[in-house]
């Protein structure tokens, strides 16, 4: 189930000069690390960069500048930056997947207000990464992972609102965890109640992918299907 709230639902702006962003930017960059989530729902383990990480960083940053410019997401006043270093587990509250089936086509959802997002959604209470994104992949797109999940990155977010979204997330900082994997859509999506109502799930190339997307949404949701696709194409 996605946030009611979710930044899938609303537009996004570019905000410069706020403390509490620039909070989110220094807590981002003080993580200075990747982890890894296993099948078995591992925590996201940040481990010391290696030297290759900067470069790396470096690189991917100017191939996709918008995506790693610093945002504003109106629907929850957080101030947001995205980076490839993964954020602590407990600061994941949210899971969504660039899913590739054959052909390497990417699975998107249009639910009934005639709005289109990748799937994915929320964490439970308690709920582990791996079992979230297995949940959401089956309730969203009727689909299923067919590899381990490869994670791209995150936004690390501050909030000036006085409560979080829900009681056990963490507050004011959290972080929206992105992955791309490999996967199959085998049923239909399951429609919890209390979830996006979808009406449609439909497997398209990247670059439509990314036009879908871009009704309602900003340029950097584009440039996070192109990061996916860029690091699909590179050696694991």
């Amino acid at each position: 189930m996605t946030d009611t709230t979710d930044a899938t639902e609303t537009s996004d702006a570019t905000r410069t000069g706020d403390a509490a962003r620039d909070a989110a930017r220094d807590a981002a960059r003080a993580a200075g690390a990747n982890g890894t989530a296993g099948a078995n729902g591992a925590p996201l383990v940040p481990r010391p960069p290696r030297p290759a990480d900067a470069d790396r960083a470096t690189e991917l940053a100017a191939l996709f500048p918008a995506l790693h410019a610093p945002q504003y997401w109106t629907w929850g006043r957080y101030d947001a930056q995205f980076s490839t270093a993964l954020p602590p587990d407990e600061l994941v509250t949210n899971i969504h997947l660039v899913g590739f089936t054959d052909g390497g086509r990417v699975v998107l959802c249009r639910d009934d207000r005639d709005h289109w997002f990748l799937p994915g959604g929320t964490r439970e209470h308690n709920e582990s990464v791996d079992s979230c994104l297995v949940r959401e992949l089956r309730e969203e797109a009727g689909a299923r992972l067919l590899g381990e999940p490869v994670w791209l990155g995150a936004h690390r977010c501050v909030t000036d609102d006085p409560v979080p979204y829900r009681p056990w997330q963490p507050h004011p900082e959290k972080a929206w965890l992105w992955g791309w994997a490999e996967v199959a859509v085998d049923s239909v999506p399951t429609n919890p109640d209390d979830g996006e109502q979808v009406v449609e799930v439909r497997a398209v190339e990247p670059a439509e992918a990314q036009r879908l997307l871009l009704h309602g949404h900003d340029v950097w949701w584009g440039e996070l299907i192109g990061l996916a696709v860029e690091l699909r194409s590179r050696p694991r």
